[in-house]
């Protein structure tokens, strides 16, 4: 009969192996981060007129304001890549 002391140790051993996992808890793997730029963090700060403005602060603010606009879209940006990034390191 070594077939049956066969199935019979096979049965025991599964039965073990299957308790011993069913009795840990299970482990989650923390998903990857990625660290943002610095320049992604900084508020945007846009240019303002004087209170008596000229023409030429007009000119000036105008131009200030566009560049500061250029920027923060740029930031903006690497944030959204950034963030692409990480959930595609993450899976489906």
């Amino acid at each position: 009969m070594p077939i049956c002391l066969f199935r019979l140790i096979a049965s025991l051993a599964f039965a073990t192996l299957t308790a011993a996992c069913a009795g840990s808890p299970p482990t989650f793997a923390q998903p990857p981060r990625i660290s943002l730029p610095a320049a992604v963090t900084m508020p945007c700060r846009l240019p303002v007129l004087p209170d008596p403005a000229t023409e030429a602060d007009l000119e000036r603010v105008y131009m200030e304001r566009g560049a500061a606009l250029i920027a923060c879209d740029g930031a903006r940006r690497l944030a959204v890549e950034a963030l692409a990034a990480e959930r595609s390191l993450s899976g489906p």
